[in-house]
């Protein structure tokens, strides 16, 4: 069964409704820069109503390790998705409960992938100047070829219309999806996260 991440959420009932509908993970930004920032007062409810119930996800952009530890602290969260420029040494010094989110293509897609410390890793699509959350559509072939060696979660643009070839071509461990359920930034569609989800698992099945 495909893994299903809703991120971006910043308001404690787009989260309780994930939760309900079962979704695998929960992703809240803390980058100061996103329209999509999360209060750490929200975070930490969000922490509290999803206990087992699914991972929370702390994404952060090129934090220092004492910003990170202070989400950690102050929210609850453990784990983290590193979505900046941060290197190998800064990731590893996170693990086990961190992973890297990857904005390349092709070959070098390929080998920043397969280089990045941890278990898990992220694909995001190449955007210039941008880190994410964009809409646009990542490149599901290099998906592909990661997700044959590693577990992989895929993100970019993923919709409920889209998001069923993506697993088809890509099979990955998980998608992830901001974007592509909201009706505004940091506000979701309850529609669209509903629909999201009826695909992910129909593709699964």
């Amino acid at each position: 069964m495909t893994a299903i991440k809703i991120c971006g959420i910043t308001r404690l009932e787009d989260a309780e409704h994930a939760l309900a509908l079962g979704v695998d993970a929960i992703g809240l930004n803390f980058w100061a820069r996103s329209k999509r920032r999360v209060e750490h007062a929200v975070a930490r409810e969000i922490v509290r109503r999803a206990k087992d119930r699914a991972r929370v996800v702390a994404i952060v952009v090129d934090a220092t390790r004492a910003e990170i530890a202070d989400i950690r602290e102050s929210t609850g969260i453990r784990w983290v998705q590193l979505h900046g420029d941060e290197d190998a040494t800064f990731t590893r010094a996170l693990l086990p409960w961190a992973y890297q989110a990857v904005r390349a293509q092709g070959d070098e897609g390929f080998r920043i992938a397969m280089g990045a410390p941890g278990i898990e890793v992220l694909l995001d699509a190449s955007v210039p100047g941008e880190k994410g959350g964009t809409g646009v559509v990542a490149d599901w072939s290099l998906a592909s070829r990661v997700a044959r060696a590693r577990p992989l979660w895929l993100a970019g643009g993923l919709t409920a219309e889209n998001v069923v070839e993506a697993i088809r071509v890509a099979r990955p461990m998980g998608v992830d999806s901001a974007s592509g359920v909201e009706r505004a930034p940091g506000v979701k569609d309850p529609a669209k996260v509903e629909a999201f989800v009826r695909a992910v698992r129909n593709a699964s099945r």
